[in-house]
């Protein structure tokens, strides 16, 4: 090997050595100092608090369901059988909805909690159709159900018509156990007591309700799914419609579920969206049966949840 090749590649090593040098040799030493390693400790777990905190203002929202066909699969049953409805829910009376003091005092309870807490937890995004615009009195609303979130994000969704006037069937041995719960149920939902176990209790009422012209709100499937998949509708719904020859108004609640799913209790972190679809009002057809007439109801559900699901992943959505 020639003096120059030997002399060059000297030289090339010790620019390598040089290169893998730190640049500030006074860094380097206050790293490996106590106060060094405080400060890089610090700065860690800076950078993991903006990361955590960028994740809370900005979360990854669990993906909303394409469809809420089950495919004919049942609701799998948990707990206990419904009990008998405490006997304070047998005397609700239609004054109880019909009164001016109860109508002024569950406006402004609406308005607050509806405006003060509903459109704070979730984006909502309500989209009416001409028809929904111009109906009021008495009509029987029905929703797919899966979230607590359901009835009050239905009932503020509702045209001003209808919004305050709607009284929403809640379970009378759940609701009407407590007088805590009672009060709150009956002053922001205008609820009605619905007998689960089917004693008979409050029979009726529904059907004077609807004929003083109060809409009523129904969650037709009897109870929340646990999965967001619709479930078929009991034929009560349809049953009162053909029998008081009133509308039905056909709800798609989209978002709901992933927003607060069964068993959860608060809505998500972040706002997740949340659509209200409120389709055409429905009748029944001339010498159609319940059956025909609640499978339609079911049918007209699912399809505007399929036609409205796009709307999650807008981002106008308000």
């Amino acid at each position: 090997m020639s003096t120059q090749d030997h002399d060059r590649r000297a030289s090339e090593s010790e620019a390598g050595q040089a290169a893998e040098e730190p640049q500030h040799p006074a860094e380097a030493g206050q790293r490996s100092t106590p106060w060094g390693a405080a400060q890089e400790r610090a700065s860690r777990e800076a950078r993991e608090l903006r990361q955590r905190l960028d994740g809370w203002t900005h979360p990854e929202h669990e993906p909303v369901l394409e469809s809420i066909d089950s495919h004919g699969q049942r609701e799998e049953r948990s707990g206990p059988d419904p009990v008998a409805p405490p006997a304070a829910s047998a005397h609700i009376s239609l004054a109880d909805f019909t009164g001016q003091s109860r109508r002024r005092a569950r406006t402004i309870a609406q308005t607050i909690f509806f405006r003060g807490l509903v459109d704070h937890v979730v984006r909502r995004r309500v989209v009416r159709a001409p028809g929904a615009e111009q109906l009021s009195g008495g009509c029987v609303v029905v929703c797919n159900h899966s979230s607590h979130l359901d009835a009050p994000m239905v009932m503020s969704s509702l045209p001003p018509n209808l919004r305050h006037e709607v009284a929403t069937g809640v379970a009378a041995d759940y609701f009407f156990t407590a007088w805590h719960k009672r009060l709150f149920t009956q002053l922001v939902f205008n609820a009605f007591p619905v007998d689960r176990k089917g004693s008979g209790a409050n029979r009726g009422l529904t059907k004077k309700l609807i004929a003083a012209g109060i809409p009523v709100l129904i969650f037709p499937e009897g109870t929340r799914s646990k999965d967001g998949r619709m479930r078929d509708f009991k034929m009560g719904a349809a049953a009162l419609s053909q029998s008081l020859e009133v509308p039905v108004l056909p709800v798609a609640l989209i978002g709901a579920h992933e927003a607060m799913p069964k068993g959860s209790s608060w809505p998500r972190w972040g706002r997740p969206p949340v659509v209200v679809a409120l389709g055409e009002p429905m009748r029944h057809r001339p010498n159609e049966s319940v059956p025909s007439f609640n499978e339609r109801i079911q049918a007209t559900v699912r399809s505007l949840y399929a036609q409205n699901r796009p709307l999650i992943d807008d981002p106008d959505a308000a």
